[in-house]
């Protein structure tokens, strides 16, 4: 069973948009920010911020506790 360490996915589809919509905006690969979003692999923490910036939310709302 894979960790799931950000909500990053679930963000997403509360605001209605796509990890490809996401990765236009940050400039990062549509395949990275679907790994991030299935929880392979994790964005660094300035990449975090990034994200909770263009999402406008605050970066603790993209992690699990």
């Amino acid at each position: 069973m894979i960790k799931k360490y950000n909500k990053i996915k679930s963000v997403l589809a509360e605001q209605e948009k796509t990890s490809i919509w996401l990765a236009e905006q940050i400039g990062k690969d549509k395949s990275t920010v679907s790994r991030w979003c299935t929880n392979d692999m994790q964005p660094s923490i300035e990449t975090l911020f990034l994200i909770a910036k263009t999402l406008e939310i605050s970066p603790k709302e993209l992690l699990t506790e």
